[in-house]
């Protein structure tokens, strides 16, 4: 057969099969493609939420509590004894002898020294023979004005003489009433040769000895003895003014000691200064110690604890959600949508790991602890569980 005779068909016919297999293999293919693309953009929006959660600052928060009924407020005070009398001579002299030393107990009026006091002796010798002239010279003139009274009767005299006779008699009798003053007051500073304890107590200082001179007055130099009631002791406390209104007369706090570990002590409000430190903001109160035993001492330091009565306004956070700006100290709170408001504050007391806030907050906040320092008013954060480690 020749080449001439083959009938070549125009166009062959392609398999219903192989078509079939085409359309899906563009299918898949084109699944591959928008799958592809979909995960990516899926992927892309994920990271977008992501990255956009941790540039949102994560931020832990609490709430406040309030002072509670029972609250113990702490403060440093010192005691002081009830009484406390520094003692120093009302003589000049020398010391002859001492009875009683530091730590002596001793009773009011008991002679504590005894001094020699020469010129004083001297003095008084003196003003007794003044005092006796005084006399004399004064009852020679009652004699001579009653004389001459009785010559103006009968006009041997005239009214004038007799006038100055019975001037100078009561000049002369003022004259011994001085002289008797002076020896009085000798007498009285004689009774100071001995030194006596004004009431009972304690003798805590001891500044002189025998043959020491001694010199008149507080001016001349240091006391020769101090003597303490111990019996009773005061102890002052500064009290920042904010908890004065919760303070009342009766009530009771308690110290401690740290010569006496473990030992407390009970004292009783009795009173305050009605003043407040200017530069310290604190009011001195006064609290009375029993103290029979005398086994606390004057001057001692002494930890205090006061009760306080719950009150509304008293509330106390972490000292670690303060922030300090320039215009003061401030709390982040959170508010609505998670936003930051960021709210000044007073603080009352300092207690350390805690602070007292007066004013600036109430006890329904949500408080943002340990906030960053660039944290602002209205910026969005992401609130986390206080346990949690993001």
């Amino acid at each position: 057969m020749s080449s001439d005779s083959i009938n070549v068909p125009d166009k062959v016919e392609t398999p219903h099969f192989l078509k079939t297999l085409g359309w899906a293999a563009g299918a898949g293919a084109l699944g591959l493609v928008i799958g592809g693309l979909t995960g990516r953009l899926s992927d892309e929006k994920a990271l977008t939420e992501v990255a956009k959660a941790y540039s949102t600052p994560s931020v832990k928060t609490i709430h406040l509590t309030t002072l509670k009924e029972g609250e113990i407020l702490r403060l440093p005070g010192t005691l002081q004894a009830f009484n406390n009398a520094p003692i120093y001579s009302r003589v000049n002299g020398y010391v002859k002898r001492w009875l009683f030393d530091i730590g002596d107990k001793v009773r009011a009026n008991q002679i504590l020294a005894e001094i020699e006091t020469p010129d004083l002796d001297q003095q008084l010798e003196q003003a007794l023979a003044d005092l006796e002239t005084a006399k004399a010279h004064a009852n020679l003139a009652e004699i001579t004005a009653k004389r001459w009274k009785k010559l103006l009767l009968t006009d041997s005299v005239s009214p004038q003489e007799a006038d100055e006779k019975n001037g100078d008699f009561v000049a002369k009798r003022s004259i011994v009433t001085a002289a008797q003053a002076n020896v009085d007051r000798l007498k009285a500073l004689e009774g100071f040769k001995r030194i006596t304890a004004p009431f009972d107590g304690i003798v805590t200082t001891r500044n002189t000895d025998i043959g020491a001179l001694i010199n008149a007055g507080q001016q001349s130099g240091k006391e020769l003895f101090t003597v303490a009631d111990q019996s009773k002791l005061r102890l002052y406390v500064s009290v920042p003014q904010i908890f004065m209104g919760k303070l009342k007369n009766g009530m009771q706090a308690s110290l401690d000691v740290p010569e006496h570990p473990g030992l407390k002590y009970t004292a009783k409000f009795v009173g305050e200064s009605k003043a407040v430190n200017e530069s310290s903001g604190t009011v001195l109160i006064q609290l009375l110690v029993d103290n029979k035993d005398l086994t606390l001492r004057p001057g001692d330091f002494a930890n205090v604890a006061l009760t306080m009565p719950a009150s509304e306004n008293a509330v106390v956070v972490p000292s670690s959600v303060l922030i300090y700006r320039k215009e003061g100290q401030f709390i982040a709170t959170l508010g609505a949508e998670n936003k930051v408001v960021l709210k000044k504050v007073e603080i009352a007391r300092d207690m350390g790991n805690l602070v007292q806030i007066a004013s600036g907050i109430s006890p329904d906040d949500e408080i943002i602890d340990v906030p960053p320092d660039s944290l602002e008013n209205g910026e969005i954060v992401r609130p986390v569980a206080a346990n949690s480690k993001n």
